[in-house]
């Protein structure tokens, strides 16, 4: 007796640090419990074909979580995994775009001396690969067309889409848009927009794995993994993750979560190292450096009287950009309001996308107008081109003609190929908006804007000569102030100004890019003018909030009263079992108010179902209860909303707060609630007479 008397105030009197190795003992058995259980019944499953061998893969995977989870959490795991896997897929695109346009130019290069076949050659090929594109989105996934960027902002906003996440549709969107892609700089369409789709694709199918593995996770994961899905999309296109998240920031979400800061630069960071070690390793590139090579002075990049003529092209950019979106929107009211554009759209996709091809092709033809236009360049050459920094008009002896010579035909000044470019390109893009196929719309008007911007450079070469200042000036950089300026004008971002920066590595022109950018958005804002991506929104009836107000600015000043639907479930204090019962069976709703009487109707507080439905599945209760604060916890209201608030005000509430009901009182006295399922309703049927 008294030996263990001992034993047991020896073991009292052990270090502390013992209590923690207990812990961690305890932990380590819970862990082994768990393997065991599931290793035992998958093992004990006769249903299950291999049953032991699931059982030993689940176990190493129970493990594996184990670890990982006790390393920084698994969350951080799958946004590494999103940036790494999605830069792959960016970087398998641009390799088979890039063989499928090699082969197209060896094949028209090989017919030289054969006018008419060459002709056919230019044609049909960019036209059977639009067929292609769009036979796959018409026939399999008729969601996998477009931009791709106005529903993921719809998403991100709270409304489900479950179509625009499907694996079918990732597939079709990845095939649509590489044949998209090949068809070259003849239809003149990007990459961004549906990429940063696919991109979001894949981060909802990872969402949901680490919900899965995180058992004791709520959905939320799931979510912020389409956040930061977004910002990663633009990275792994450019290698550029600054400036994919600032994107995401602009675009995708009307309100921007400080906790999704680490994981969009951490993903985005992922995605861009691995897309450039990727571009390093196929040959590519020699080392880790910009997209675009470009060649700026750094000793004097530009005269300091300079800036007024960057400040003149940004609003001359902003002031193009808004007649580029006139037309823009026309084109989408067009093909909504005519009658046989609707069934040419509607049932004829394939043929309307090859004839639209054949004929931006046939404009295109080396051999006619196309020598005005670089035709033969691909997209990539056609910005590295522009992006040159001699002068085409006075080319320096010591400097290369090659992208004078492939923009500039013999006897014509250089002027008028960027002249017309900038014409033709100007209603072929928004003729182009209008195919039924995935495609990107971001990088033309990123290339749109280096002509514009190139064509005012030479322009001042051309009018001062003799100055100073006039042979170091550098028609490159007008060129990479008009792209960010108008990019940023067609989409109302200042993300393109720190995109153009990343691309070059020209962080001389920094100043001068984002004051043209903040000038071109000045002017193109004006009058709450729709953006790009908002014309879209529109047009499709996608219930985006912040794209519906600009098309009807009334909607601003829209009580959130008038649109409400008359509250029709409420308890009262002192509620008797059957009103308790009936309050429950009607509502769905996870919360539901208390007033102090029907008659005064003056909002209490708020009772969860949950608590009334065990309470009534307990039945200690008698008849009658004089409060209702008795059996079951009345909760105070938080926020609490008039009628008179708008309607994007209570949206914004609803987004910042985060909560799932808010209740609408006028004086006290209630009038109804808010939900995000009613406030979908409202903004969905907002958007259907808009």
């Amino acid at each position: 007796m008294m030996k263990t008397c001992q034993d047991m105030m020896k073991s009292s009197e052990l270090s502390p640090g013992s209590e923690n190795v207990s812990q961690n003992n305890t932990r380590d058995e819970e862990n082994q419990f768990e393997v065991a259980h599931n290793r035992s019944l998958l093992i004990t499953d006769p249903v299950q074909p291999c049953r032991r061998t699931r059982a030993v893969v689940k176990e190493w995977l129970l493990k594996l979580r184990c670890c990982l989870g006790a390393a920084c959490g698994m969350e951080w795991f799958a946004y590494a995994a999103l940036g790494i896997f999605t830069a792959i897929l960016s970087f398998l695109m641009d390799l088979s775009v890039t063989k499928l346009l090699r082969a197209h130019q060896w094949l028209y290069a090989n017919l030289e001396g054969h006018t008419s076949l060459q002709f056919f050659c230019w044609t049909l090929y960019p036209a059977c690969l639009c067929a292609v594109a769009s036979s796959f989105c018409h026939n399999i996934c008729p969601s996998s067309t477009g931009s791709g960027i106005p529903e993921v902002r719809t998403m991100l906003a709270g409304f489900e889409l479950p179509p625009y996440l499907s694996l079918t549709n990732m597939f079709i969107k990845f095939l649509g848009l590489t044949c998209t892609l090949a068809a070259g700089s003849t239809v003149f369409l990007g990459k961004v927009g549906p990429f940063v789709h696919i991109s979001t694709m894949v981060g909802a199918y990872l969402g949901k794995l680490c919900t899965l593995i995180q058992a004791n996770k709520e959905d939320a994961a799931a979510g912020q993994m389409l956040v930061v899905a977004a910002a990663v999309g633009v990275s792994s296109c450019f290698g550029a993750p600054v400036s994919g998240v600032l994107f995401s920031v602009e675009v995708m979400s009307s309100h921007f979560a400080l906790k999704h800061y680490c994981p969009c630069f951490f993903s985005a960071a992922c995605g861009a190292l691995t897309f450039r070690l990727l571009s390093v390793w196929s040959g590519d590139m020699e080392t880790l450096r910009a997209l675009f090579k470009t060649n700026f002075s750094t000793d004097f990049p530009f005269c300091p009287l300079e800036i007024l003529l960057f400040a003149v092209l940004g609003v001359f950019c902003g002031a193009v950009s808004c007649c580029y979106l006139f037309c823009h929107r026309w084109i989408l009211r067009f093909t909504k309001t005519n009658q046989i554009f609707i069934k040419i759209l509607t049932t004829e996709k394939v043929l309307y996308s090859s004839m639209v091809a054949f004929l931006l092709a046939t404009l295109t033809f080396p051999k006619s107008v196309g020598q005005y236009m670089a035709s033969q360049l691909t997209m990539r050459q056609l910005l590295t081109s522009l992006l040159d920094n001699s002068q085409w008009s006075a080319p320096p002896q010591n400097t290369s003609l090659q992208p004078l010579l492939e923009w500039s035909s013999p006897g014509s000044p250089v002027y008028l190929p960027l002249a017309v470019f900038l014409l033709m390109k100007m209603w072929m893009l928004v003729l182009a908006c209008t195919l039924p196929l995935p495609a990107g719309y971001f990088m033309p008007a990123f290339i749109y804007g280096a002509a514009l911007g190139r064509l005012l450079g030479e322009g001042v070469a051309y009018v001062t000569p003799g100055q100073k200042w006039d042979m170091r000036l550098n028609p490159g950089g007008y060129a990479l102030v008009g792209a960010a300026a108008f990019s940023g004008a067609v989409t109302h971002t200042l993300s393109p100004a720190l995109l153009a920066v990343e691309l070059t590595g020209q962080f001389s022109h920094a100043v001068p890019v984002l004051l043209a950018t903040l000038l071109a958005n000045g002017v193109a804002r004006a009058r709450q003018r729709p953006s790009f991506y908002d014309a879209i929104s529109i047009s499709k009836a996608l219930p985006h909030l912040p794209s519906l107000a600009k098309a009807c600015p009334s909607l601003l000043f829209t009580p959130v009263g008038e649109l409400l639907r008359p509250q029709s479930v409420q308890l009262q204090k002192a509620a008797a079992l059957q009103e308790i019962q009936r309050a429950v069976s009607s509502s769905t709703e996870a919360q539901i108010p208390v007033v102090d009487s029907n008659e005064s109707g003056n909002l209490l507080g708020f009772a969860l179902r949950s608590d009334l439905l065990n309470f009534l599945h307990q039945k200690k209760i008698e008849s009658h209860v004089k409060h209702l604060d008795e059996v079951c916890t009345l909760f105070p209201l938080p926020v609490l909303l008039s009628p008179a608030i708008t309607v994007q005000e209570a949206f914004e509430i609803l987004t910042l707060v985060g909560a799932k009901t808010l209740f609408v009182a006028d004086r006290g006295r209630l009038v109804g609630l808010i939900t995000w399922s009613e406030l979908k309703r409202i903004i969905e049927e907002l958007a259907k007479e808009i």
